[in-house]
């Protein structure tokens, strides 16, 4: 069997930049709706500082992910920086912080929800409705993504569009209404309020802020042009997020100053405060008149919304992390195991869904927040001493984007980025360990655990702790070279037509062209875009099979994996890519409402080349599944 011409798409990649924006930003900007609160009981009026002081250390971070994953385009964040600057073993490390990540992610999350939907029901912000509904947040988002219910990806950009425009909107009216530098300056008394435990304290939990920063990375091999649209949308995510940080604070500690001690926006809900929903104890503050209610509340249902969403992203990312941390061996293969109807990684949903229910009973939001910095400040010391390696173990290795701040010395180029920037994550990850007790227990002990099991696994498979040993992931069929100027025949999910390969196949004999058959499978978005799908790939081998066996040596194929919509966009890159003369797709029934399908309609609104839509007879006596 031919390899296939050389430039070949082994995965799907069609986000662009705006796409890697709005994602990240989505998970980014959704912190805003607790992490103010959280830094504010520990910081009081040191809160603005902190949020600067977490946002220079999130430029740094961000500058070491920008360049290594233009280095190495997959999904995995740290981890796969760390496994191509060390070995398999800190890897896993840093792969297990990150599934902390995604943990507290989703629990801090969905236990925020209810505290912004007490607009419409005030119970809801205290115990025990606020953990009992966002248990079953988390419960509910688990079942869906098990089914494998796709979330829409045009909601989610309006939605992070929304939400952005809300909040400078909330900071442009603030600075009219309720900002005052000198309320600011009055508002601190250097170890007393805060005092210099709860302010070293707070700059790591101020870092919760910029959760979802891994986003962009492992969204990489997803990319298109990951070298321009990686840089490009992560610098746009921070400065999005630095702009509203950087402002947002001094709004609310304006309008909730501290007095004796206390500021109402790191209080409970219970003591009066609004540290449960602190974008809506700003909003209450300003004034509105008229339309304060109104106000309130679409600030709550747009919190509760994004809240729920990020909630959602936590889930995805556990289950994507666990099915690629399965394929590298470093945990035991039945927690990657797909559900055998649905195809998604059910087992760790339901188990790392648990532990996130389980971090709630407590009710305590700031423990929640703590052991975010954990396992966020040990995966971005991680990546930043990764960065370094990289710079000396491979320097000849290519850097699509270098980032700032290089010193060259002995013919090496020092990032001095990743340096200051693992400085400051390693001295935040000391602070919330060695002063919060809470954290240094439940931190230690599930690290402890995630190492039992991985050097038990490890030997238990005669595999050593270091050496990296990936499960094979088939490769796309293909029976022989692409002819150019060939016709293109697109089957989604090993869907096979024989009239739309009879017309394929008649058209090229009278060119004397060659017929190319494309098989796209739709990957759940809770598993990696390479996710091994044995019944779909072979629907899709045995679709090109019967494409070849009805038109003979001129037809040849393969299949690719794609997201849910991605279909119709990668079939019009194909075709461009072989210069295609005409593409043949089967049409097939649609809803009410529908004239074609998703992926025929972005075929022919782009029409690249000519476009043959074919329909089987009545009788369909000469249809075949490919499954069959």
């Amino acid at each position: 069997m031919a390899e296939r011409r050389p430039k070949s798409h082994s995965l799907e990649r069609v986000l662009g930049t705006s796409a890697l924006f709005s994602t990240a930003y989505g998970n980014v900007g959704s912190s805003i709706y607790y992490a103010l609160g959280l830094v504010a009981a520990l910081a009081l009026g040191a809160t603005p500082l902190v949020f600067i002081i977490s946002g220079i250390i999130f430029f740094f971070t961000a500058a070491t992910y920008i360049e290594a994953t233009t280095m190495y385009p997959e999904a995995g964040g740290s981890s796969s920086f760390a496994r191509h600057a060390f070995n398999e073993f800190w890897s896993f490390f840093a792969a297990w912080g990150q599934m902390l990540n995604y943990i507290i992610t989703a629990a801090i999350s969905a236990y925020f929800v209810p505290h912004y939907l007490g607009v419409f029901y005030e119970p809801l912000k205290s115990a025990p409705w606020d953990i009992v509904v966002g248990i079953g947040v988390v419960i509910v988002l688990g079942m869906l993504n098990i089914v494998g219910v796709q979330e829409s990806a045009k909601v989610n950009i309006f939605l992070s569009i929304a939400d952005f425009f809300t909040q400078v909107l909330l900071v442009l009216v603030g600075m009219v209404l309720v900002f005052s530098p000198e309320v600011l300056i009055e508002n601190i008394d250097w170890g007393v309020y805060p005092t210099w435990n709860d302010f070293l304290v707070a700059i790591p939990v101020g870092m919760v802020a910029y959760t979802g920063i891994e986003t962009i990375s492992n969204l990489a091999e997803e990319a298109r042009d990951h070298e321009k649209t990686v840089p490009a949308a992560t610098k746009m995510v921070v400065a999005a997020v630095f702009a509203i940080y950087l402002f947002l604070p001094a709004i609310a500690l304006s309008a909730m100053p501290v007095e004796d001690g206390k500021t109402l926006l790191g209080l409970s809900e219970a003591e009066g405060g609004y540290a449960g929903d602190p974008i809506l104890g700003v909003v209450k503050q300003m004034g509105l008149g008229a339309f304060q209610h109104g106000v309130e509340i679409y600030v709550g249902i747009l919190a509760a919304t994004i809240l729920f969403i990020a909630t959602n992203a936590g889930i995805i990312g556990v289950s994507r992390l666990t099915y690629s941390m399965g394929q590298h061996r470093q945990v035991p293969a039945v927690l990657r195991t797909l559900h055998p109807r649905y195809k998604t990684p059910y087992i760790a949903i339901i188990v790392f869904g648990t532990v996130a229910c389980l971090t709630m009973i407590p009710g305590q939001a700031d423990f929640l927040g703590t052991m975010y910095a954990f396992g966020a400040m040990l995966s971005f010391t991680i990546a930043h001493i990764s960065v370094i390696r990289l710079r000396y173990s491979r320097p000849e290795f290519e850097r699509p984007w270098r980032g700032p701040m290089n010193l060259t010395w002995k013919g090496t180029a020092i990032p001095l980025f990743a340096i200051f920037g693992g400085l400051g994550t390693a001295l935040s990850w000391l602070t919330v360990t060695i002063l919060d007790t809470a954290t240094l227990v439940f931190g230690v002990a599930w690290m402890a655990v995630g190492l039992t099991l991985y050097v038990v696994y490890r030997r238990n498979q005669g595999l050593t702790l270091t050496e990296t040993a990936k499960l094979a992931v088939p490769k796309p069929i293909v029976e022989h070279d692409v002819e150019y100027d060939s016709v293109l025949v697109a089957f989604e999910d090993g869907q096979y037509s024989q009239a739309a390969v009879d017309t394929a196949v008649k058209m090229a004999t009278r060119r004397k062209r060659g017929v190319h058959v494309l098989v796209t499978i739709t990957v759940p978005a809770n598993a990696p875009i390479d996710a091994v799908l044995p019944e779909a790939e072979a629907r899709a081998a045995t679709a090109i099979e019967r494409a070849r066996v009805a038109g003979g040596r001129r037809v040849n194929g393969h299949w690719e994996k794609v997201r849910v919509g991605e279909a119709g966009r990668r079939i019009v890159d194909e075709a461009a890519v072989i210069n295609a003369r005409a593409i043949v797709m089967p049409l097939r029934r649609q809803g009410a409402g529908a004239l074609f399908p998703g992926s025929v309609q972005k075929v022919l609104s782009e029409r690249p080349c000519r476009v043959i839509l074919t329909s089987e007879p009545v009788d369909a006596s000469h249809r075949v599944a490919a499954k069959d």
